[in-house]
C-alpha cells in the first residue's frame, strides 16, 4: 500500500493509495477544514451525528493503515474523492470551497501520474522545493525513496505481508543501523506526524538508504523467504550501515544521529548555517 503526505495551505493530509485512487484520513481533512485541536475527537462526533441522522455519508469510509503519530501503522478512517466530497458537506467551515478545488486537483493529479509515472517524481521534487530543502538534499531524499520502493517490492516478491511485516523489518534496520527505532527515532527529533525522514540530515539519509540497498541485496544473495528469513537480512542490512556509522563517528568525533529536525527553520537555510556536529560520545546516543 503507497502512502503519502499532502500539504493543504501548509496542513498535512495523509492519503493512501487504495485500489487505484487515493483515500484520504477523513480526521485529518476535519483538522485541516475546522482547526479543532483534536481532529479525531471532532471526527467522532460528527461521524456519531451523522449516523444518528441516518446519513449514507459514513458509508463512504472505510478503515484503512496509515501511520499514526508513534510512527505505527494504525487503521484510521478514509474515504476517496467523493466520499469526502460528502463530507464537508457537513463540515462549517469558510475553507470548505478552496478544499474542494484542491482536492479536485489531487484527484485529477493521480489520473495524470498513473498515466506517466514521472509526473510524480517531478511533483514530490517541487514539493521538497517549496518546504525549503536544498537541491543536494532533495537528490538524497528521492533515491532513498527509490531505494525504499526497491526494497519493499522485493519483501512483497518473498512472502513478507506488509501488514505488519514491513513496519517491523523496517525497525529491525532502524535499530541496527542507528540504535532505534523509527518510532524512537522520532521522538529524538521532537516529532509528531511528520515524516521522520523529511527531517534527517544527509548523512542520516546516506546511512538509512544504506541499511535499506544492504538489506535488498542480502535477501537476494541469500534467498530470503518469508518474514524469519527476511528479519535476519534485515538486522544484518542495518548492521552494515550502522558499522559504517560507527566508524564516520570515530574519526569525525561527532555524531551522525542528532535531534535536528527542519520543522521550524527549513533544511536549506540550516545548510547555509552548517553549525558543527556534536561531539561524539562513547557508549551510544545521549539519553
Amino acid at each position: 500500500m503507497e502512502t503519502k503526505l499532502v500539504v493543504f495551505q501548509g496542513k498535512e493530509i495523509r492519503k493512501t493509495l487504495h485500489n487505484g485512487e487515493w483515500w484520504f484520513s477523513v480526521a485529518d481533512v476535519c483538522g485541516v477544514l475546522t482547526d479543532s485541536a483534536d481532529a479525531g475527537a471532532y471526527w467522532r462526533k460528527l461521524k456519531q451525528r451523522l449516523n444518528e441522522e441516518g446519513s449514507e455519508v459514513v458509508t463512504f469510509c472505510h478503515g484503512l493503515k496509515l501511520v499514526a503519530p508513534d510512527g505505527k501503522l494504525r487503521a484510521t478512517d478514509c474515504a476517496n474523492t467523493e466520499g469526502i466530497f460528502r463530507i464537508i458537506q457537513s463540515i462549517p467551515s469558510p475553507k470548505a470551497e478552496p478544499f474542494k478545488r484542491w482536492l479536485a486537483k489531487v484527484g485529477y493529479e493521480r489520473v495524470q501520474e498513473i498515466e506517466d509515472p514521472e509526473l510524480a517524481t517531478k511533483r514530490t521534487r517541487e514539493l521538497y522545493r517549496a518546504k525549503g530543502y536544498s537541491e543536494a538534499w532533495i537528490e538524497k531524499r528521492m533515491r532513498g525513496i527509490a531505494i525504499r520502493a526497491e526494497l519493499t517490492e522485493e519483501w512483497k516478491n518473498r512472502g513478507v505481508k506488509e501488514e505488519p511485516g514491513y513496519a517491523i523489518l523496517t525497525a529491525e534496520i532502524s535499530k541496527a543501523a542507528f540504535g532505534m527505532t523509527p518510532g524512537e527515532y522520532k521522538q529524538f527529533k521532537g516529532l509528531d506526524q511528520e515524516n521522520l525522514r523529511d527531517h534527517m540530515t544527509d548523512l542520516e539519509l546516506i546511512f538509512s538508504m544504506l541499511g535499506e540497498a544492504a538489506t535488498t541485496e542480502i535477501a537476494r544473495k541469500k534467498d530470503a523467504r518469508g518474514f524469519p528469513e527476511n528479519k535476519v537480512a534485515a538486522h544484518k542490512g542495518g548492521r552494515i550501515a550502522g558499522e559504517a556509522r560507527e566508524k564516520l563517528e570515530v574519526e569525525t568525533g561527532g555524531r551522525v544521529v542528532t535531534p535536528e529536525n527542519f520543522l521550524v527553520e527549513p533544511e536549506s537555510r540550516k545548510r547555509l548555517g552548517n553549525p558543527p556536529r556534536p561531539p561524539f560520545q562513547k557508549g551510544g546516543r545521549k539519553k
